[in-house]
């Protein structure tokens, strides 16, 4: 499964805050933003707010 920008809107969350943790993880926000990231690579931070993302995108909504 792949999260996109859309999964991150609809769990209410900003682009600056995803683009400002795309940074600490080393991950290339343009390639995101174009096609997409393996759902597993938010699971794999066990951050919460990636792991709510992942939830979204799953259940279509929050």
């Amino acid at each position: 499964m792949k999260i996109y920008m859309s999964d991150i809107r609809k769990a209410k969350m900003c682009s600056g805050g995803t683009r400002a943790f795309f940074l600490r993880q080393g991950w290339d926000w343009q390639d995101f933003l174009k096609n997409g990231r393996d759902a597993q690579d938010f699971i794999n931070t066990k951050d919460a707010m990636a792991l709510q993302v992942v939830e979204v995108a799953r259940n279509g909504k929050k």
